[in-house]
């Protein structure tokens, strides 16, 4: 079972993300980093989005493979089909 533990902090042009994900082999940490019109003010949707992105991540590449610090923009170039996905998952109810 893979575990995501995610705190974020607003900042004046948007949020950063500590992320810790722990799976069965160990645990890595990473930096997200999201402009404005991606964070949310309350910091609630910008949880639920940051925790999304990493289980799309995850679904792509191993724990490992992904980049200890990285800006959400960043995942938008490496996976075109990554905002459709995203909206689609942003859709349904928070699990």
């Amino acid at each position: 079972m893979t575990t995501i533990d995610i705190q974020c902090l607003s900042t004046g042009d948007g949020a950063t993300c500590a992320v810790v994900v722990t799976d069965a082999t160990g645990s890595s940490d990473y930096q997200v980093t999201l402009s404005a019109p991606d964070a949310e003010p309350d910091g609630a949707d910008t949880e639920r989005l940051v925790r999304e992105t990493i289980g799309f991540l995850l679904e792509r590449e191993p724990r490992t493979s992904i980049l200890p610090a990285f800006d959400l923009a960043v995942v938008r170039r490496y996976y075109p089909e990554y905002d459709d996905e995203i909206a689609r998952r942003m859709a349904r109810p928070a699990r």
